[in-house]
């Protein structure tokens, strides 16, 4: 939200009368709350809330005679808000001159030059860039470009051994399931199976993931990222009389199609002479963090920064080949690592959600102490101001230093 702010004030009222957040004043704060997947969603362990409660001051609550393990955003300014991808896109339309749009292109080539970028498309028409900043998911044409010589083996996303059931249904359904346990953002951890749940359309709709840790590690249908399968075969998939029986009310709701979890667990660089990676298709993450598509934002509103000084750049002069590279050299030092960070521990989440996690397994214990004690204030508490400022003063020294070079 603070870096929305920053590329664009007048964004936010727009996205608030889209998003929403869990039900309650008193929830606002909540990032997740952690409950089991098993039958009760984790009344057998209830009897240890208190002793978790003393020992890392984890506030809980009680629903359903259910403990629940509330993971807050840190100071009370931060609120949890949800806003479907697609509501807040139409949104952008504001800002964005329509004259600068054009749809139903698909880019099949990039060619660099001395002087620019050539862009080839599938229509066969092309077009021609100083710059090109490539926002193309996680599939990304760009990516290939900026990787395929230098690093081949980082192209292609990479399956991260789990898959997920999806579906959005009416909240008058998802409250005869679940009650109201619907009305904050939910974690269900489970032994290789887990869920995910939380509002949307304005609190009318809840949107669920059933996930499954594949045990075979194994993705069979090649360039796709979805697998229709039969419905007898998705349910087999939760038939575990352990799992509680809601579960699998919500997934007779889903259609049975596997949706793969997919990233780009190892990037060695966001650039490539002229082309630059933004978003997914730089660092595509896990779901398991509700950060990726903050990382693109931020990615945006940096790289944004460094193209306006690009531009008072070459209106003074300054060579515009040595000044790009600056700038996107800057950009990729700055981005990078914290994009990765949250991309890996992302995934990390992920595996404490299936009770993989290489030192926290199945303790709760230990899970809950690495879901506390400051675990997100780098991603949310971080002063993006801070980073516009370091990525100029990084590539003004760069520039500053290769003038000095070149002259000598």
């Amino acid at each position: 939200m603070r870096t929305m702010d920053l590329i664009e004030p007048g964004f936010r009222p727009l996205y608030e009368r889209v998003c929403v957040g869990n039900k309650g004043e008193n929830a606002q704060s909540i990032f997740f709350e952690g409950m089991l997947l098993e039958e009760g969603f984790g009344t057998s362990l209830s009897c240890l809330g208190e002793r978790f409660f003393m020992l890392m001051l984890i506030p809980y609550l009680r629903s359903w005679s259910a403990m629940a393990w509330q993971v807050r955003m840190g100071p009370p300014r931060l609120r949890s808000q949800i806003c479907q991808y697609a509501r807040r896109l139409w949104e952008t339309r504001t800002f964005i001159p329509i004259e600068n749009v054009q749809f139903n292109k698909r880019l099949t080539h990039i060619e660099q030059g001395p002087a620019g970028v050539t862009l080839t498309f599938s229509d066969g028409t092309t077009a021609e860039a100083a710059i090109l900043a490539g926002a193309d998911g996680i599939k990304s044409t760009v990516r290939k470009h900026v990787l395929k010589d230098a690093y081949p083996g980082q192209v292609a996303p990479v399956y991260a051994g789990a898959y997920c059931y999806r579906a959005v249904i009416p909240m008058s359904e998802a409250y005869e399931i679940l009650g109201d346990l619907t009305d904050v953002a939910k974690f269900y951890f489970g032994h290789k199976r887990s869920a995910v749940t939380y509002r949307i359309s304005g609190g009318d709709e809840l949107n669920f993931l059933l996930c499954v840790a594949d045990s075979k590690n194994a993705w069979k249908p090649k360039d796709a990222i979805t697998e229709r399968i039969t419905h007898e075969a998705m349910m087999a998939d939760f038939e575990d009389p352990a799992i509680d029986d809601s579960f699998r009310q919500l997934l007779r709701k889903a259609k049975p199609v596997k949706w793969g979890f997919f990233h780009h667990l190892h990037t060695a660089t966001y650039f490539r002479d002229r082309v630059v990676l933004v978003g997914d298709s730089a660092h595509a993450s896990l779901p398991f963090q509700a950060a990726g598509a903050a990382q693109g934002l931020e990615d945006a509103l940096v790289l944004s920064n460094v193209l306006a000084e690009l531009a008072k750049l070459r209106e003074g002069g300054v060579n515009q080949a040595l000044a790009i590279h600056a700038g996107l050299t800057a950009y990729d030092s700055v981005r990078l690592p914290r994009a990765q960070k949250q991309l890996e521990q992302a995934a990390e989440v992920g595996r404490m959600i299936f009770f993989q996690h290489e030192e926290a397994g199945a303790d709760m214990e230990e899970i809950l102490s690495r879901l506390q004690q400051g675990r997100f204030n780098w991603l949310w508490s971080h002063d993006m101001n801070d980073d516009v400022q370091e990525v100029l003063r990084r590539m003004q020294k760069q520039i500053r230093t290769r003038s000095h070079e070149a002259m000598i």
